[in-house]
């Protein structure tokens, strides 16, 4: 109970401070994340609040690329009893994801790669894919419509990614709606200020 300030809830989920002690105690063991991997982004809580409002289906694979502290993927195995690949290119943000989901008493897989990694076999087995702020710099952008392009090529059924309407997200929709068609909405979460843009593409 003493953690109790240490922490905030979002979208249902305990999330920690950066006060909180176990946090404190992952940065003096040397754990800095360095990709912008050092708190939770808005995003993650417009995909949630999007997937908590229409979702019709259970999805039972995940991936969470780009997780950082895994928000979204963490509240796809808690709600969904969903098996979660959480995968980031810096490995120092992963136990703060682990930490993230011990707290919420669940589990995800910890992937350290890149989107690059995401190949055909693993997507082919994914229901939903799913990112929230990984597109931040325009270098990121072929990366991501190259990982988007495949997961729906290899047949992944679902795939949103949220984003507080970057630049480089935008370029990112408009290449793959003009290739692939979805959907970009906009979107903001129920009873907060947090709000983005998600781009869906159903593949099923």
């Amino acid at each position: 109970m003493a953690n109790l300030k240490h922490m905030r809830s979002i979208a249902g989920l305990d999330v920690p401070y950066a006060s909180h002690p176990a946090v404190r105690a992952l940065k003096r063991q040397g754990y800095a994340p360095s990709i912008h991997g050092t708190k939770l982004w808005g995003a993650s809580q417009v995909l949630i609040d999007y997937l908590s409002s229409k979702s019709t289906t259970s999805p039972k694979t995940v991936i969470d690329a780009g997780c950082g502290w895994g928000l979204a993927g963490i509240w796809c195995a808690k709600k969904f009893d969903a098996a979660v690949g959480s995968l980031d290119a810096d490995p120092d943000v992963m136990p703060y994801l682990e930490l993230t989901a011990q707290l919420n008493d669940t589990a995800v897989t910890p992937i350290v790669g890149r989107f690059e990694d995401l190949n055909a076999d693993i997507l082919s087995a994914t229901d939903l894919l799913i990112g929230a702020d990984i597109c931040f710099w325009d270098e990121l952008v072929d990366p991501v419509v190259a990982m988007i392009s495949m997961a729906i090529e290899s047949g992944t059924k679902q795939i949103i990614i949220a984003d507080p309407q970057r630049a480089p997200f935008l370029s990112v929709c408009e290449r793959v709606l003009e290739d692939f068609g979805g959907e970009l909405l906009e979107w903001r979460a129920e009873g907060t200020r947090t709000a983005g843009a998600l781009l869906v593409i159903d593949n099923a």
